[in-house]
């Protein structure tokens, strides 16, 4: 699929500013983003004005209008890396593009520049394949079919929730391991689609990533924020226990994620040795939190993706609220996400 494919008007490219010079940035992904609509959310806690190139279809967000929409006591949801989650509530479309403001274009095995907002929006139109494992990928990608044994009766597939992308170059590893290889690069191109199984955890990161948010934009919850989180991913948390929370819903409402192509090329930022003692913190999370997924299961009359979230916020104060505080606000937080995307969407 081209960007020419592509019903424009269903799209949002929605990007956290926490960078105030985005010149570079958006004019790499000018040949791929021209004709989108842009969301730029601003961290609010970044001083400097925006630098924005001109010749985009974009509106910016900066803390006051966030406090215009949700109150000056809710924008602090939005933060760092979760400003972005203010422009998946504002969005009106189909679909979000949403990639890091430290990543550029990668390039595919054949020197090509590759369209990461097309293959997204590819894997999200096309159904996936959770119940059912194709070992030739996405069977509905070029030059890929359903192989030999694979029931008829589950070929329709499910609808696809999101669609993870991935990186060359500095992968979203942990600071633990990165600070162990601090020369490791990822340089391998797998040409390759699939869909995660269903019942499957995975650690969905937000660097580069796209969802249906009609199907499942009030999954896509900022929540589980760990004490002293920064500006580097390996500081935060918030993306991984966002896909958990969303593949866990999708598995349950019966829908579909993807992981794959496209990739972004990712370049440095951040000081994995600096940053161990922060991400310490939520690696002791993690290890909570992967038993309590694993053994949740959402009530049959949780049957729209708000009534899942709530339902996964009572779970995490009831069963891990004691454990650590930060799931108490993480449960606190998901609630008012909800209410927050009923209020503001109700409005119009």
């Amino acid at each position: 699929m081209s960007s020419a494919e592509i019903n424009k008007n269903e799209v949002d490219i929605v990007i956290g500013a926490l960078n105030a010079d985005l010149t570079q940035f958006l004019t790499s992904w000018r040949p791929f983003f021209s004709g989108f609509h842009l969301i730029v959310v601003k961290d609010p806690e970044l001083k400097e004005e925006l630098n924005i190139p001109e010749g985009f279809d974009v509106d910016v967000y900066s803390k006051t209008d966030m406090e215009k929409v949700v109150g000056a006591s809710n924008s602090t949801m939005f933060s760092g890396y979760s400003c972005r989650y203010f422009g998946y509530l504002v969005s009106k479309k189909k679909y979000i593009v949403s990639i890091d403001d430290d990543c550029v274009p990668a390039k595919d095995p054949k020197g090509f520049l590759v369209d990461a907002v097309s293959q997204h929006v590819f894997n999200l139109e096309n159904p996936a394949t959770p119940l059912f494992f194709n070992t030739l990928y996405d069977p509905y990608c070029e030059g890929a079919d359903f192989v030999r044994g694979y029931p008829f009766s589950l070929r329709s597939g499910v609808p696809c929730a999101a669609s993870c992308g991935l990186w060359l170059n500095l992968a979203d590893l942990d600071a633990p391991t990165q600070a162990l290889k601090t020369e490791q690069r990822n340089t391998s191109y797998v040409d390759a689609v699939m869909t995660v199984p269903a019942k499957a955890m995975l650690p969905i990161s937000g660097i580069n990533i796209a969802f249906n948010r009609e199907l499942v934009g009030p999954a896509m919850v900022p929540a589980l924020r760990i004490a002293g989180e920064g500006k580097v991913r390996w500081e935060t948390l918030e993306d991984v226990w966002c896909g958990m929370c969303l593949k866990h819903i999708s598995d349950h409402l019966g829908y579909g994620v993807k992981t794959g192509m496209p990739y972004v090329w990712r370049n440095e930022r951040g000081d994995a040795v600096e940053s161990l003692r922060k991400k310490w913190e939520g690696m002791k999370l993690m290890e909570k939190s992967v038993p309590f997924f694993d053994s949740l299961k959402l009530p049959e009359t949780a049957l729209k993706v708000e009534d899942c979230v709530i339902e996964l916020a009572k779970a995490v104060k009831e069963q891990l609220g004691s454990d650590d505080p930060a799931f108490t606000q993480a449960a606190d937080a998901m609630v008012k996400w909800v209410q927050l995307w009923n209020s503001v969407n109700s409005s119009g």
